[in-house]
């Protein structure tokens, strides 16, 4: 009888073992489940990741202001504006520095024997530093406007606006003096402007 019992128990914890080991692989996968939902599923929660919960300086909200003031410097006109202040300063420098080193700066042509006074050297130099400084302000809003404008048209930020800003400019330039000026002057200027942007990229 003992023994018959015994094995009548051995049985039955034999026949539920496999029973409670499903339920449990069960339970587990239950619970692996949930979490997956909690993490990466429907149920995750977005973190606000501002620096003030990260631990750093909390970044105030912007004011209706600045958020003028910075749709302003993003504009089209802004940045012409400032590319043709930055051309004429840039253009100004330029030219008298190639003035500076010029030797036939202030001299007359109708008397080249004569020495120019340091005034007719300090005009020369003024002008010519005038001259570049306007030629430098035109080109560099008219590529700063057309560049802002085909970006915008476009809706991408490449080497592709710089090249086609390039050509149309130096095209504006060069077709005063004839088609083949234009030609020239869009295929240059398209040119260098790739070579800037693969440069600077």
């Amino acid at each position: 009888m003992a023994a018959s019992t015994g094995g009548t128990n051995a049985a039955s914890l034999g026949s539920n073992s496999p029973v409670s080991a499903d339920s449990t692989m069960d339970s587990s996968t239950i619970q692996y489940s949930m979490v997956l939902e909690h993490l990466i599923g429907e149920k995750r929660q977005i973190k606000d990741l501002s620096p003030g919960v990260m631990g750093g300086l909390p970044t105030p909200p912007k004011s209706n202001e600045q958020k003028m003031i910075e749709k302003g410097m993003e504009s089209c006109a802004f940045k012409s504006i400032l590319a043709c202040v930055g051309g004429f300063v840039l253009g100004g420098a330029f030219g008298v520095f190639t003035a500076g080193i010029d030797t036939n700066v202030g001299f007359d042509p109708k008397d080249p024997l004569r020495t120019p006074t340091a005034r007719e050297v300090l005009k020369d130099m003024g002008q010519r530093g005038m001259s570049y400084a306007k030629n430098f302000a035109i080109v560099g809003a008219m590529f700063s406007c057309t560049e802002c404008i085909i970006e915008s048209h476009r809706g991408k930020s490449d080497w592709k606006n710089a090249v086609y800003s390039g050509c149309v400019t130096g095209g504006a330039i060069g077709f005063r003096a004839g088609l083949k000026a234009g030609v020239l002057g869009c295929g240059g200027f398209a040119a260098f402007s790739a070579a800037i942007e693969y440069y600077l990229r």
